[in-house]
């Protein structure tokens, strides 16, 4: 759809979607600053072009931050287009064939399918315009996000490798810590394709880094697709033709051919891992430091008139909420299909960072089907990072904050309605009890033969908050129960289910280091506020 972001920032700015900035903005905190003010703005702002950056390159964040601006990266008109795609594409696929004429009926689909493979480029890739064999990651404008970040964080990767053993591609998005002009981190957390590649490798896995071109690239690669599944094919489907590759100079790699910088290089499986971070996450707190491994860059090659493409996260909302939203509509009909077919739909409230809430609503048909499905969610995928799951009833609008709240009120008996247990979490999750290990609470609030239509939803749930945090937003609260408080730690049934979203940061017997909510300088927020005026 789009021939690499410059042609997709004139999309852009047709829509009225894209401010240009003119002034100097420096990529250390401040145009980190400006893009935390933008996307807060009702509707998520719009997109940014920071134009003086320092550096031969202009900076576009902001890019997908709006309802809008992710359907323009998509290339559809409405994100409920998408779903309908998926499920006439699904029903093809696993319709019973029993006949001639019906085995015919798929050739089209077939030939569609092979037409959103990718496939090699012919000629010359924009994306090798600038070829630098001795380049310094220092002439990029690498954002540094929030004050205690460790450094300078390239925060939106397309970070490629293969597995040694399959051969199968892997597209993912891994933040990486600027080292020094030839050296990164890579952070790949334990179940992430990336380190299984890396575990499978003898000796030396080759790396290649993809920075813009068409947006849909960066979505595909944060898209949960079970492992094996090209991120390319689901590109290629979303902008309905194929993605065109090319071999890199110095590693075994291909990669899209329009891309506006490709960083090339590996990863050394014997070298000792780094300290890195920490990291102003997407959470709202800083990630604190853990061991990672190094990349190496071997060649940086860019387009002409290459733009750097960041994205910057923090408290909610910021423009993860819009690609999380896409993904809903994306990927509910294979979630209903491979996992819990009595799923109607699922919501992942912005509050909830991505996974600490889930809404699910259901076609219920016996009791104790709610239970089914949480088990059933927590063990697919990244859905196995939810720590709190509220199944309804059909008739739900579960989008609605009231209607919920009242199917809470109306229909769950605490001491018979709740479903506690324990499993993988979030390596981000800086409240669990051990990192990457703690509580999961299901709500079962599906009506039951008995119903309680006199309560108030304090008397079914109570929630405990610092002192400071008394007059905050129902947003924020939302935000920080999801953040501070372990379901099955932090949680107490007598009539009501009492849930603790206090700091422990001096809870007895928690060894855990508490991070920091993420903000920066009240007078950088001041100037750069000044700056965004209209």
């Amino acid at each position: 759809m789009y021939n690499g972001l410059k042609d997709y920032i004139r999309f852009l700015e047709e829509k009225g979607e894209l401010r240009r900035i003119k002034d100097f903005v420096d990529p250390v905190l401040e145009i980190a600053c400006a893009t935390d003010i933008e996307s807060k703005k009702p509707g998520g702002g719009k997109a940014l072009l920071f134009e003086n950056t320092g550096t031969d390159f202009p900076v576009l964040t902001n890019m997908m931050g709006s309802e809008a601006r992710i359907r323009y990266a998509l290339g559809v008109p409405s994100l409920d287009d998408i779903g309908p795609r998926i499920d006439a594409l699904i029903d093809s696929v696993l319709s019973e064939k029993k006949g001639l004429r019906d085995k015919l009926r798929m050739l089209p689909l077939l030939n569609r399918a092979a037409s959103w493979m990718p496939r090699e480029h012919k000629g010359h890739a924009p994306c090798q315009d600038s070829v630098q064999y001795a380049a310094k990651l220092s002439a990029l404008p690498i954002l540094k996000c929030w004050p205690q970040d460790g450094g300078r964080f390239i925060t939106l990767p397309l970070v490629h490798t293969v597995s040694p053993v399959t051969g199968v591609r892997n597209v993912g998005m891994y933040r990486m810590q600027v080292l020094n002009d030839d050296t990164t981190g890579m952070h790949w957390h334990m179940h992430k394709t990336g380190a299984k590649h890396l575990s499978e490798c003898t000796h030396r896995l080759p790396v290649a880094v993809c920075l813009g071109g068409d947006p849909v690239y960066s979505y595909a690669a944060t898209a949960p697709l079970p492992e094996g599944i090209d991120e390319y094919l689901l590109a290629g489907f979303l902008r309905g033709k194929p993605v065109e590759l090319v071999k890199c100079f110095t590693q075994d790699l291909m990669v899209p051919a329009d891309c506006d910088f490709v960083i090339e290089g590996y990863v050394q499986k014997s070298e000792e891992k780094f300290m890195e971070g920490p990291f102003g996450d997407h959470t709202g707190f800083y990630s604190l430091e853990d061991l990672y491994p190094k990349f190496h860059v071997t060649c940086i090659t860019h387009r002409f008139g290459a733009v750097y493409p960041a994205t910057v996260v923090g408290i909610p909302p910021m423009e993860d909420k819009y690609i999380q939203e896409a993904t809903e509509k994306i990927f509910l009909s294979p979630i209903k299909l491979a996992i819990a077919q009595e799923v109607e739909d699922l919501f992942l409230p912005e509050e909830g960072v991505g996974h600490n809430f889930a809404i699910v609503k259901i076609r219920k048909q016996y009791e104790g089907q709610a239970f089914k499905v949480a088990n059933a969610l927590w063990g697919a995928g990244q859905m196995m990072f939810n720590k709190f799951l509220v199944v309804t009833d059909a008739d739900v609008d579960i989008r609605s904050r009231d209607a919920v709240l009242e199917a809470i009120c109306h229909n769950v008996d605490v001491t018979r309605d709740l479903l506690f247990s324990r499993g993988p979490l979030d390596v981000l999750d800086h409240t669990a009890p051990e990192t990457g290990i703690g509580g999961k609470l299901c709500i079962d609030a599906t009506r039951k033969e008995k119903s309680f239509l006199d309560r108030k939803p304090s008397q079914v749930v109570e929630v405990l908050f610092d002192a400071s945090e008394k007059e905050a937003s129902f947003y924020r609260k939302l935000w920080l129960l999801g953040a501070n408080c372990d379901p099955v730690r932090d949680s107490h049934v007598s009539d009501r289910l009492t849930l603790d979203a206090t700091s422990k940061k001096n809870l007895p017997g928690f060894l855990r280091r508490w991070p920091d909510i993420v903000a920066h300088d009240p007078q950088m927020v001041a100037r750069m506020t000044a700056l965004l005026k209209d």
